[in-house]
Order: C-alpha cells, then structure tokens, then sequence
C-alpha cells in the first residue's frame, strides 16, 4: 500500500526547531522523526511513500537528495575511501513522491492534492509526520480490512499528565481524576482510508472534522486500540525525551531493529 504522510505544517509548538527546520526534519539520534517512521512502515513492506509538503518543504526534498547512508551506522572502507560497504541496507529501496501541497493546507486539503497520486490504490494508508508507535501494522490492517469501514486511525491513552475534574450546577468540585484512569482514548494517526473517503470531504475541510463526523454518522469510521507505544514530538520537552530514550537505546518504535 501506499502511504501518504502529511509533513507540511508549521510546527508552532516546536518553535526552538521549526523556525529553521520543518518539525518532520527534526532529528531523534543521528536521523530525523520522519525517516523513523518511513522505517517502520518500510519494515512492513510499505515503502511506497508520498510526502505531503508544505512549510520549508525544499529541507525535506533535500535532506533525501543528499542522503548519507553511512550516517550513524557501521560500514567498511577500502581503497583508500574509494570503497564503502554500508553493514545494513537502509532506503534503497524506497520510493518518494514529494508533492507541494500549500503552506497553509488543513490535512484534508494536503490529502485531496495528492489524490491523484493514490487513484489506483483501493486502500492505503496515511499519517501525520510528527509520531510514532510500536503498533503491530499488519495486525491493524486486517483488522480494517476485515470491515466495511471506508477510514481507520489508530487510538490511544494520553500521554500527558493531568487531571479531569467534575462539577455540579452550583461549581462545587465533586470528583477528580486523573486522567490515565479515565476512559479517554484519543487520535493516534496511523490512518487507513479506503479511496470512498474522497467522497466525504468537501472542498477546504478539515479531515477529522467534518468527513470523519459524516462517516461516523454512516458507521464507517473505524477504531483500532493500541496500549503499547505511541508518542508525538509536539514540543520540546518531547523532543528531549525522544532524544533520552534513543541515547539509552529505549526504542520501542524501531521495530526493525528487531
């Protein structure tokens, strides 16, 4: 299948970043989220990708164009650096289609610029550039697979730390909660979409607003829940901790390493 990744947003919470480099070029260790999550869909044999560009959209063009192999792994060299042997294979074998899809674009304006690029893929998957997850893929595809529903997303439990509060008529505080332990599940990406979803999306809508809400009146938006893994690099802090976890060797989402 082929996936769409949308990577052309401004990156505003990651202004220490993004005001120089677009927030799926920052890296985690020696290469960027992006390829991360390129990786993993690659380990699933997906690794036919179409890059929805937008903000700074050259970097990212350029950053495969003048790729290194030999970042960050082990390699071999002979004759004097006029041979080089990378110990792993790494993107040869990947596919890219980069696509200008507006500075300014919502997610489903990025997607119906592209359509023509999916027009022969009854299914195939999607994904906002700044995440990633240890989700078993091909357990999640046949799960969709084996339902009529026309768009899927991953759930998840939220990361962040804080607490629900409830209140009766008279603003008197009749519970808390934290919130890990109440029963929020929250958009995770890691899209599925049936071509039928260009059928529900208007000019200049929002994916998950309008079309998702028109499929969940027709019961055909599909959720899958994931417990495991799953992490977005929104800010700094997350980049820090990406960065903590990579410089312990804590990677749960680098499922090829496996």
């Amino acid at each position: 299948m082929k996936v769409v990744l949308f990577c052309g947003g401004l990156g505003t919470r990651l202004r220490e970043f993004s005001d120089t480099i677009p927030k799926p070029l920052v890296n985690i260790g020696y290469r960027p989220i992006i390829w991360h999550l390129m990786k993993f869909y690659a380990h699933y044999g997906h690794n036919d990708f179409v890059l929805c560009q937008g903000y700074r959209g050259d970097m990212i063009k350029e950053y495969f164009l003048n790729y290194d192999p030999y970042k960050g792994i082990d390699f071999s060299m002979t004759d004097g650096g006029q041979s080089l042997k990378p110990a792993i294979s790494d993107i040869h074998d990947w596919a890219i289609q980069f696509c200008d899809t507006g500075l300014h674009s919502n997610i489903g304006q990025r997607l119906c610029a592209i359509r023509h690029h999916v027009k022969d893929e009854p299914v195939f998957l999607a994904n906002y550039a700044d995440q990633l997850s240890d989700i078993d893929l091909s357990k999640y595809i046949d799960s969709f697979m084996a339902t009529d529903a026309i768009a899927g997303f991953v759930t998840v439990k939220p990361s962040q730390s804080f607490h629900t509060v409830e209140m009766d008529s008279d603003n008197q505080i009749t519970g808390i909660n934290d919130i890990s332990n109440a029963n929020i599940w929250i958009n995770g990406g890691y899209l599925i979409l049936r071509q039928e979803i260009f059928d529900y999306i208007n000019e200049g809508e929002e994916l998950v607003e309008e079309p998702f809400q028109r499929l969940i009146q027709d019961g055909l938006l599909f959720g899958y829940k994931h417990e495991g893994f799953w992490k977005a690099m929104d800010t700094f802090k997350d980049k820090i901790t990406y960065e903590r976890m990579d410089g312990q060797g804590d990677r749960p989402w680098a499922i090829w390493e496996d």
